[in-house]
């Protein structure tokens, strides 16, 4: 990146003990995880809507998932038998904490997999620990996540521990030095490829896709993943990059384009190696790993692409663990810090 990048302070003691409580949309554990795991999120009204109202959600969602997690399980299974998320947003939570120093304590709440909210705060309860920074690890707001799993968290503070002083950072798409990693993320990516066609790579940046109905309903997921696009290809010197979306199945009408459509576009228009950019997950999951990885990859290169390469998610990644550092540092109320801290500076790049 060339002119100037910000430089934020990562570290912020504080007067007691503060909970980082991530948030995340879980995933099995074990195969024998993956029926469950499933009739939790089909359960979910607020992020999937099944016909028959309220009253019959539960039980359709048993059936679709009894249907489904043979399938499901099987790509589990190609994984190594498990999600990999919960272990990511674990690693995740505590190398945040790490970096905002003494008296942060990481803590994970998932929405649809263990722990759940109502365990972790019995532990925060427990532990004497009284105020919470919640970070949701959704970059981009949408009621069917973000939403969700906020008012999942608060619903069970309400009733499990009415006591807890908690601060929540519901937004953070465009979070400099958020953009700022995922750009250098795809300045990596592209260095994976020879030289001589590293300036003809097409970037596909990928999003989970969004029924439209949500869109016209006003919800920013779109909205913001377009910001979050055009941060990064800002960053990129002026390179061009095209948005799709996975993930779209079932009979509803989604935000396009999609990934196919897209990838077929663009290999009719002469390009022969893409570089995939997930813009809306920060670990790796069964929609980087399997969809991503086997799927488009196993599409692309048997319809005319040479090259298919993906952005490394950041699990571990100690950049984006400052990010996130600096954004919780950011949003820190005064009166919970221990001393004064200046948020940024500026170093010339």
């Amino acid at each position: 990146m060339t002119g100037q990048r910000a430089i934020w302070q990562t570290s912020a003691p504080v007067t007691e003990p503060v909970a980082l409580v991530v948030l995340n949309m879980g995933g099995p554990d074990s195969l024998e995880a993956v029926e469950p795991f499933l009739v939790n999120l089909f359960s979910d009204r607020e992020l999937i809507r099944l016909p028959g109202g309220a009253w019959l959600q539960k039980p359709l969602a048993r059936l679709l998932a009894r249907r489904r997690a043979a399938k499901v399980r099987e790509h589990y299974r190609a994984m190594g038998g498990a999600s990999p998320l919960g272990h990511w947003t674990d690693c995740q939570g505590r190398a945040i904490a790490r970096q905002l120093g003494l008296g942060w304590r990481p803590q994970v709440v998932m929405r649809y997999w263990r722990p759940r909210a109502a365990q972790a705060l019995a532990r925060l309860q427990a532990e004497g620990v009284r105020r919470a920074m919640v970070l949701p690890l959704y970059p981009h707001y949408s009621a069917a996540t973000t939403g969700s799993s906020i008012r999942d968290f608060a619903r069970a503070a309400a009733e499990h521990y009415p006591e807890l002083e908690y601060r929540i950072i519901a937004e953070w798409h465009a979070w400099a030095p958020f953009l700022d990693t995922l750009a250098d993320r795809v300045r990596e990516g592209l260095r994976r490829f020879p030289a001589a066609v590293r300036e003809e790579v097409a970037l596909v940046f990928s999003a989970h896709a969004l029924p439209q109905r949500m869109v016209e309903r006003g919800d920013p997921y779109l909205r913001q993943v377009q910001t979050t696009v055009r941060g990064v290809l800002e960053r990129l010197e002026g390179r061009g990059g095209e948005l799709a979306f996975q993930s779209r199945s079932g009979p509803v009408r989604w935000v396009g384009p999609g990934i196919i459509e897209t990838l077929n576009r663009l290999n009719r228009e002469g390009f022969r190696a893409v570089l995939m950019v997930p813009v809306s997950f920060v670990s790796d999951h069964i929609e980087t790993l399997h969809e991503i990885d086997h799927g488009y990859r196993n599409y692309a290169l048997g319809h005319g692409w040479r090259y298919f390469e993906r952005t490394a998610m950041f699990n571990d990644h100690e950049a984006f663990a400052r990010a996130m550092a600096a954004l919780v540092a950011e949003r820190l109320p005064d009166e919970w810090r221990s001393g004064t801290q200046g948020l940024k500076g500026v170093n010339p790049g």
